[in-house]
């Protein structure tokens, strides 16, 4: 039987079943080292570096959203506790009251950390409901003030340390790291998760 060669346009003969089936040429089937091969497996460097480069990116975001909160958070209490309007630094209007002070300059620094962190950090992250998101924020809040507001407490009222120096190391910078911490953990898992 002649069957059109394709290549060439000129008939050439073609092998029937049977003959295909006795000479053993046709359709074989398929080897693995016939195959394509397998995209390589990703090394386990490759993945730690990916994972490296996705949470370095949104750490160092949230540190800088942070960052700047903090310098707010500082100075705000820092004019509250002890600045006088007539007076000039010493005791402040709420020099008395610091956990005040305190809860009302983290509420301001709270409400910049939520439109940071939405707004930059986790930009990448779907939008949630946002009414779930802002109760579950309130909630992350409400207990990392209630870190911060601790060691400030401890400091003032069990150690009886009162100086701007105190307030600020305890109050400000340990309490905003132990906050800052369980901050960052929750919102990247219940504020703005990836989904």
């Amino acid at each position: 039987m002649l069957s059109p060669d394709e290549t060439t346009g000129r008939s050439v003969p073609s092998t029937t079943r049977r003959e295909t089936a006795l000479s053993g040429a046709g359709p074989r089937p398929e080897r693995p080292e016939d195959a394509s091969p397998a995209p390589p497996a990703r090394s386990l460097r490759d993945r730690a570096g990916a994972l490296v480069d996705e949470h370095l990116r949104s750490t160092m975001k949230f540190l800088v959203v942070g960052g700047l909160v903090f310098l707010l958070d500082a100075a705000m209490y820092n004019l509250l506790v002890f600045w006088h309007p007539t007076d000039g630094w010493g005791h402040g209007l709420l020099h008395g009251t610091p956990l005040t002070a305190k809860v009302l300059t983290i509420a301001a620094a709270s409400c910049l950390t939520y439109l940071g962190n939405r707004l930059w950090t986790f930009a990448d992250r779907p939008r949630p409901e946002t009414t779930r998101s802002i109760m579950l924020f309130v909630l992350v809040n409400l207990i990392a003030t209630g870190l911060q507001l601790a060691c400030l407490a401890f400091s003032r009222y069990v150690l009886g340390l009162d100086s701007p120096l105190a307030d600020n190391i305890s109050g400000t910078f340990i309490g905003q790291i132990v906050s800052t911490s369980f901050r960052y953990v929750t919102y990247g898992r219940l504020v703005f998760p990836k989904r």
